[in-house]
């Protein structure tokens, strides 16, 4: 048996006399191996002749995964191309000191005075008036807590009606300037007077971006106008236009329903507290409704909450991408940061952004 598998590679090598080296390599491959060989050089000679691809070792894979990091660390805290850094962030000691030191100044001023002022009313009448609400205090219970003469009750009417008076401060104090934003939203949306549109724009450039105006040159501002510029990029007044962005790159557009959203919570707020003064002050709390002065007061604070909101976030959109100015201390931190190798990320939290995840590929 032995001879006739010798017979058989022998005519399979005179049949294939004129094929290449490689071919011959695999003719060699076919030969049969004898009995007499031993188990173990079958399975030496397999694994010689099937080639897999190297891998990489653990080593290499571990070597090669900081590079890329260090690479990624360089890109997020390397300054824009005109040099712009958003300022660093401080330790929360420094913050504290830093916060502390503003406030000192806001409150010393006479609006400052009076807003703080007005705020510790708001936050001190409107706890007492929950916890009166959550029974908080057994002893007002007399005879019982929902008799409409115990003391319970009548506190909680002497609080309702100094809270109806503080939100009068800002719905009925701050009513003209809300009236007059509508007023120029009716013209924009009713009559189509792009005017509107671009007085409002001028208000409210903190945080609003016209249509178009982020394909505007970054050195365009109030001091650089140039006569090319189009209209409807431009509000009103010109001086109102925003200045150039510190990071060469404009912020997006905002949306217009967020004006007219950020102006209708404004002016329902308003309507709210004229329903709540009118049930508050027109009638006692005999014959007035239970559910009225909650209901009101919810509506006229969630509605305000939503718009400033609204105005917090947009404006914090294009603070990310347009930048915020530098202080003296900023720059000095940034330099001496640098110097002893501490490097900040370049953005307005000095925060490592989030990397998305990579989709893997399908067809793997």
């Amino acid at each position: 048996m032995v001879q006739n598998n010798h017979v058989a590679a022998g005519r399979l090598t005179g049949t294939n006399d004129n094929l290449s080296p490689h071919k011959d390599r695999t003719t060699e491959n076919l030969k049969p191996v004898t009995s007499e060989q031993p188990l173990v050089s079958r399975q030496v000679s397999r694994q010689t002749d099937t080639t897999k691809p190297a891998r990489l070792s653990v080593d290499d894979v571990t070597l090669a995964v900081p590079a890329e990091r260090d690479v990624a660390e360089k890109d997020y805290t390397r300054p824009f191309d005109n040099g712009y850094h958003f300022p660093p962030k401080y330790s929360w000691q420094e913050s504290t000191k830093q916060g502390l030191s503003s406030f000192w100044e806001f409150f010393t001023t006479p609006m400052g005075c009076f807003w703080t002022f007005y705020g510790l009313n708001v936050v001190a009448w409107g706890g007492m008036l929950f916890l009166l609400l959550c029974n908080a205090a057994p002893a007002m219970c007399h005879p019982t807590c929902d008799d409409i003469n115990s003391p319970r009750r009548k506190w909680v009417e002497w609080d309702s009606q100094v809270l109806t008076g503080l939100f009068c401060v800002t719905a009925f104090g701050l009513a003209p300037w809300r009236f007059r934003d509508l007023w120029l939203l009716m013209k924009y949306r009713i009559k189509g007077q792009q005017e509107g549109l671009l007085r409002l724009a001028g208000i409210h450039s903190s945080w609003f971006r016209l249509p178009g105006t982020e394909e505007l040159s970054p050195d365009i501002g109030p001091d650089n106008l140039p006569t090319d510029v189009p209209k409807q990029c431009v509000p009103i007044p010109k001086e109102k236009m925003p200045n150039a962005p510190l990071t060469g790159i404009r912020a997006p557009a905002t949306k217009v329903w967020k004006m007219d959203f950020m102006i209708w919570c404004m002016i329902l707020n308003t309507l709210a507290q004229v329903g709540l003064c009118g049930i508050m002050w027109g009638m006692n709390r005999y014959n007035r409704p239970s559910w009225s002065t909650g209901f009101l007061v919810a509506v006229g604070c969630i509605i305000a909450m939503v718009g400033g909101l609204v105005m917090f976030f947009e404006g914090r959109k294009v603070k990310r991408v347009e930048g915020v100015p530098c202080s003296e201390r900023d720059l000095q931190k940034l330099a001496q940061d640098k110097e002893m190798g501490i490097l900040h990320y370049n953005n307005i939290g000095d925060k490592k952004p989030k990397q998305k995840k990579k989709q893997s590929d399908p067809e793997k």
